[in-house]
């Protein structure tokens, strides 16, 4: 049998792998909620997706506009994860429900993700009414020593 061609079953490995989806999707729910309130507040349909087209999804527009704000779910599941957090536990929970009050770096300074995640939306309804895809102002990624910073959502 060829290298790599050979998987041994490591006990709880999948479990492990379910209970980071778990965090993952728990976590992007929760921003997904906060974009689709600010697709409503800038007066756009959140199920009519760019991207995500999906008819069944009442939420694909959120669904598109989430993207730019999944590093940051992905980043505290990491810290989590290496802190040993296993299950959606309130320690869990409270790290991504800070995420919408987490500092980013704005256009004019500093703003929190709910900020940033309505300047987005109205960006995005301003591009739709002028036709010009120029207007769409999406947050800037925050820089390595920002992202260091966000550990201290998770206890």
């Amino acid at each position: 049998m060829k290298a790599g061609h050979f998987s041994a079953k490591i006990p709880g490995q999948l479990s492990a792998e379910i209970n980071i989806n778990a965090l993952l999707n728990y976590g992007y729910t929760v921003l997904r909620s906060l974009v689709a309130r600010s697709v409503v507040a800038a007066g756009l349909h959140p199920s009519i997706g760019i991207h995500h087209a999906n008819r069944g999804n009442a939420f694909a527009l959120a669904d598109d506009l989430i993207e730019p704000f999944r590093p940051l779910v992905d980043l505290v599941t990491v810290k989590l994860a290496a802190k040993g957090c296993s299950e959606v536990s309130s320690d869990a929970k409270r790290a991504y429900a800070s995420l919408i009050a987490l500092d980013l770096p704005g256009e004019d300074g500093t703003t929190t993700v709910t900020m940033a995640a309505t300047y987005l939306s109205q960006s995005l309804a301003r591009s739709f009414e002028t036709g010009k895809a120029s207007n769409l102002a999406p947050p800037r990624p925050p820089s390595a020593i920002e992202l260091a910073g966000l550990g201290a959502v998770v206890t």
